[in-house]
């Protein structure tokens, strides 16, 4: 459904090291930098970016909107929550673990990354 997702970043280097650990934690290359100093991390399954914002305009977080990031396994979600507030990120909600409800039984964990951002790493029971 998704070709890409990019979230903004007053700072791109901060957002790449905070990137880099959490979805090197699960398995993604280190991001890419583009000759317009955007980072991209590719994936069979999409693309993730990171960039200032192009209207000059300090970056702002999607209120209400979180980013999933798919996990082959719960020890993989632990990691990205790990990685994630050991690179500056808060840890969000509930601690990472097994939550039910509706039709699935999923593993979470929800971050914050350093400019707001809402993250999250989900494996499917």
């Amino acid at each position: 459904m998704f070709s890409h997702i990019f979230v903004g970043s007053d700072d791109v280097a901060i957002s790449k090291k905070f990137y880099d650990a959490v979805l090197g934690a699960i398995g993604v290359p280190e991001g890419k930098i583009d000759a317009k100093g955007r980072v991209f991390y590719r994936t069979p399954s999409g693309t993730f970016g990171i960039s200032k914002p192009i209207d000059g305009n300090p970056a702002a977080h999607a209120n209400g909107g979180t980013i999933g990031f798919t996990c082959d396994s719960p020890d993989k979600v632990k990691a990205f929550h790990d990685a994630g507030v050991a690179s500056g990120g808060k840890s969000i909600e509930d601690p990472p673990g097994w939550r039910e409800g509706g039709a699935a039984k999923l593993y979470l964990a929800y971050l914050r990354d350093p400019f707001g951002n809402k993250i999250c790493a989900l494996h499917r029971g």
